[in-house]
């Protein structure tokens, strides 16, 4: 019976380690890098842009108030750059891309951005 108890206190214990852990490197965003394809877009803009104007000079016009945003239009889902992104998308503004980076919460820790076609 004693046996058992240390059994479970054990495995209570490796349980709660694994876990911390798991939690801590989401947290810290050194998960797997993955790769995202949208628009290069503005924070103010995100998913659309304003009418009368092509995609590349509204983010470039808007962004001068704001940032750089990942804008994935099939997902509705707006990512923001990290500092490294912010200095590489500017030449992709309005533009489709890859961003290769590691998500932490909705900002992508950029390691590279491309042309997506």
């Amino acid at each position: 019976m004693k046996t058992r108890w240390i059994q479970i206190l054990v495995m209570t214990l490796i349980l709660s380690v694994s876990m911390t852990a798991l939690a801590q490197k989401a947290k810290t965003g050194k998960g797997r890098e993955k790769t995202l394809v949208g628009f290069i877009s503005d924070s103010s803009c995100g998913l659309q842009h304003m009418a009368g104007m092509d995609d590349e000079s509204c983010t470039l016009m808007c962004a001068k108030n704001g940032k750089f945003v990942l804008a994935d239009r099939a997902r509705k889902i707006v990512y923001d750059l990290d500092q490294n992104g912010q200095q590489r998308a500017r030449e992709f503004a309005g533009k489709e891309v890859k961003i290769k980076g590691r998500l932490a919460g909705k900002t992508n820790r950029v390691t590279s951005i491309e042309a997506a076609s």
